[in-house]
């Protein structure tokens, strides 16, 4: 069981604690990134990203690598349709850890610097909506 939002951990990225709501509208994860930039590493695409892990605030920036799993056009909550790179990484959830696909999007206006969507959920957990942090800090 988890609540509407969460702490997380990336561990794949080098985040050590991100709070995340718990999206059951959205299909795919999303994790805020900026300054992205794409490059080839041994022939395959790679992206490199700046994190602001920190609610509410720029101050703290983290510098992420991963592999480009895929492009696609994702529609944002107010039906805007942009292009993303598609990364899989690593999520801690409690004792769990799991790879899950997430777009990369700039998200410092938003509330939340990470949604976990339905997709990362499936099978894994249920959603207690009128909770938060159940799976501890």
């Amino acid at each position: 069981m988890v609540g509407w939002r969460e702490w997380l951990v990336l561990p794949t990225l080098g985040i050590d604690r991100i709070k995340a709501k718990i999206d059951t509208g959205a299909r795919t994860s999303a994790l805020h990134a900026f300054s992205v930039v794409d490059f080839q590493r041994n022939g395959r695409q790679w992206v490199r990203f700046g994190i602001h892990p920190d609610q509410y605030s720029t101050e703290t920036e983290i510098f992420c690598e991963s592999p480009v799993h895929d492009v696609r056009v994702v529609a944002d909550s107010g039906g805007h349709r942009e292009e993303r790179y598609v990364i899989i990484a690593d999520v801690q959830a409690g004792a769990m850890c799991f790879p899950v696909e997430m777009s990369l999007t700039s998200r410092d206006t938003m509330r939340f610097r990470m949604l976990l969507g339905r997709t990362a959920m499936r099978r894994r957990f249920m959603v207690d909506p009128s909770r938060s942090f159940l799976l501890g800090r």
